[in-house]
C-alpha cells in the first residue's frame, strides 16, 4: 500500500462558513488507487466514544472542500455523523500532477478512496457509510453508488451529469455528431497549442466581470463563486477554472450507465427553479427504470430553489438538512 505523500495544507480555519463549536475538526490525508494523495477535512461530533455512521462529501465540480462540501459535512457532523469533505485529485490541497484535470474514472475512485479511509477510521462503523455529491459530484456519487457496494446511502444534491453536459451541451442543445466532432477537434488543437507553449491553458472560471445579458444561472454562479458569499482562493470556479482540456475524456464516457442496478438507498434533491433540474429528474427516471430496487429511491424537488441555493442555502435556507438527517439515519442504522 502506498503511503500518503506530504501535502501543503492550511491548518488555519479558512472556510466560507463559520466553525461549529459542536464538532471536532482536523485535516487528514488518504491515497486513491492511482497513488494520488487526497486532502480532506474530518468532522467528528464532540464527546462521543462509540463508532458512528459516516458520510463522505464532495462537490461542486470546480469547488474546494472549504466551500459547499465542508458546510454539508460540518452540518451533518452536528447531527451525529462522522463526516469528511475532500478535495478531488488535481485540485485544492490534494495531490496529483498536472493540476486542474478531471476524469470520470479517477474522480469516482476519489469517492471510493474516501470510503476506504472511513472504513478504517476508528471513529466509524464501517458498515454504515454514505456519501453526498453536490453539483457535478452528484453524478460522480451516483456512479460511485453503482460501483461501491460498501456505500449504503447516497444523497445527490443539485446534480450535473458532467458526461452528458460535455457531450451534449446544456439542455442537450449540442447533441449531434457534428457538434461533438467540432468539440473534439478544438480540444485536440488545444493539446498541440499547450505542448508548444509548455503549459496548460486555463479555461477560465465564472465569468468576471458579469455581462448584463448573462443567463440567469451564470448570474447565480457569479453571486456564489465571485462574491464574499462563496469565494475561495483555491477554488477553480472562483478563479481561473479548469484547464481547457481538463474534461476532454468526459465527451466519450457516460457515467450513469448502470444506475438502475444500484441496490442501496439514493436520494436525489433538486431545486425546481434550477437550470440543472433536468439532470436530477432524468437521473432519477433512469435509475428506477427497469430496476428491481426502487423502494429506497427518492426524488425531492425544492420549490423555488435555484441551482446554487443548494450550495449554501441561499436566502431561504433551501438545503433540506432535516431530510438528509432522516435519510441517512434510516439507511445507515
Amino acid at each position: 500500500m502506498m503511503q500518503p505523500e506530504e501535502l501543503k495544507v492550511t491548518q488555519a480555519w479558512d472556510k466560507t462558513f463559520k466553525k461549529s463549536d459542536k464538532v471536532d475538526h482536523c485535516k487528514v490525508r488518504f491515497v486513491n488507487r492511482y497513488g494520488i494523495t487526497l486532502a480532506a477535512d474530518l468532522y467528528v461530533p464532540k464527546n462521543t466514544d462509540v463508532r458512528l455512521p459516516a458520510i463522505a462529501v464532495c462537490g461542486p465540480f470546480g469547488a474546494v472542500k472549504e466551500q459547499c462540501a465542508g458546510l454539508y459535512a460540518q452540518t451533518m457532523a452536528e447531527r451525529g455523523f462522522v463526516t469528511m469533505a475532500f478535495d478531488p485529485s488535481f485540485t485544492g490541497e490534494s495531490g496529483g500532477s498536472v493540476r486542474y484535470m478531471a476524469s470520470p474514472d479517477i474522480n469516482t475512485e476519489d469517492f471510493m478512496a474516501a470510503v476506504d479511509y472511513l472504513s478504517l477510521c476508528d471513529k466509524v462503523d464501517p458498515d454504515r457509510i454514505g456519501i453526498i455529491g453536490i453539483c457535478g459530484w452528484g453524478g460522480m456519487a451516483l456512479n460511485t453508488a453503482a460501483l461501491d457496494t460498501r456505500v449504503k446511502a447516497t444523497a445527490v444534491m443539485t446534480m450535473y451529469d458532467m458526461t452528458r453536459v460535455n457531450a451534449k451541451g446544456y439542455f442537450d442543445a449540442e447533441d449531434s455528431e457534428e457538434a461533438r466532432f467540432n468539440k473534439r477537434a478544438a480540444l485536440c488543437a488545444q493539446r498541440i497549442a499547450d505542448l508548444k507553449n509548455g503549459a496548460y491553458t486555463l479555461g477560465g472560471g465564472v465569468i468576471d466581470p458579469l455581462p448584463d445579458d448573462a443567463p440567469y444561472f451564470v448570474k447565480d454562479y457569479y453571486d456564489y463563486y465571485k462574491t464574499e458569499r462563496g469565494y475561495h482562493a483555491r477554488s477553480l470556479n472562483s478563479n481561473g477554472g479548469w484547464n481547457v482540456i481538463g474534461c476532454e475524456s468526459f465527451l466519450n464516457q457516460p457515467i450513469l450507465q448502470y444506475s438502475n442496478e444500484i441496490r442501496s438507498a439514493v436520494l436525489i434533491v433538486h431545486g425546481d427553479a434550477a437550470h440543472s433540474c433536468y439532470f436530477g429528474k432524468d437521473a432519477y427516471a433512469d435509475m428506477v427504470k427497469n430496476s428491481k430496487y426502487t423502494a429506497n429511491k427518492e426524488l425531492m424537488l425544492i420549490p423555488g430553489a435555484s441551482h446554487t441555493d443548494l450550495y449554501d442555502g441561499g436566502k431561504t435556507n433551501a438545503i433540506p438538512f432535516d431530510k438528509l438527517e432522516q435519510f441517512f439515519a434510516a439507511y445507515l442504522k
